[in-house]
């Protein structure tokens, strides 16, 4: 490449051709959360933009998803602030696979939630029950692939789920949940189901009891 050819070419680092990362994805999720609880996006237009979030590739296809809203207060701006890890960012957790080939699996109690977890069921059952889990993450992403097979994932009632997904011979079923409260965690479902099924919906009667008191010792820990 010549000196004038590359002068012509845009550095990789500029901000807005960095690749996103899930953190970067997690901080423009909290800014539409934000706007959801304080209704400047109705319900139908949030699930909208937040899909728009999670499968955006670079920082420059995050910012208008949020280049309309305020930040909340406290939180690093989108335009400024994502791509780029603060000092003592903790790194991000490695994908969680759960597997139930020939077979079943099963996860619940009170296990640690990572920030993704990805559910493979083949000729067998996985059940991702998160009614006790304890939730270290503000956004978790769950994505199920069922084939002769079915993926259950269950949560506590008073968090947000969101979901999509795809049923050839089968079916995808996400029942959506907005929490109330603005602290709460949010699980996100997406799906591919051949000859199977993907369920995600509330488990009655389970709750997370001490909303604040979770995202507080999140914080501080």
């Amino acid at each position: 490449m010549d000196l004038e050819k590359r002068s012509q070419t845009p550095p990789a680092n500029v901000p807005g051709r960095l690749r996103a990362s899930d953190t970067d994805r997690d901080r423009a999720a909290d800014i539409l959360s934000e706007a959801l609880a304080t209704g400047r996006l109705d319900p139908e237009e949030h699930g909208e933009r937040i899909d728009g979030v999670y499968n955006a590739k670079t920082v420059a296809e995050l910012e208008p998803f949020v280049a309309d809203l305020p930040v909340p207060a406290g939180r690093p701006a989108a335009g400024e602030a994502l791509a780029r890890p603060g000092p003592g960012e903790v790194p991000e957790a490695v994908d969680e696979r759960v597997y139930g080939v020939f077979g079943d699996a099963v996860r619940k109690g009170g296990w640690r939630v990572g920030r993704r977890t990805h559910a493979y069921a083949v000729f067998g059952d996985v059940e991702i029950d998160l009614s006790e889990a304890v939730f270290e993450h503000r956004k978790v992403m769950i994505k199920g692939f069922a084939m002769f097979g079915d993926v259950k994932i269950r949560v506590p009632e008073n968090i947000s789920l969101h979901g999509r997904g795809t049923g050839v011979f089968g079916s995808v079923e996400v029942d959506t949940l907005v929490a109330e409260d603005k602290d709460a965690p949010a699980v996100y479902v997406e799906g591919f189901a051949v000859f199977g099924d993907l369920k995600a919906r509330a488990k009655r009667g389970k709750l997370i009891h001490d909303l604040r008191g979770y995202l507080r010792k999140k914080l501080q820990g």
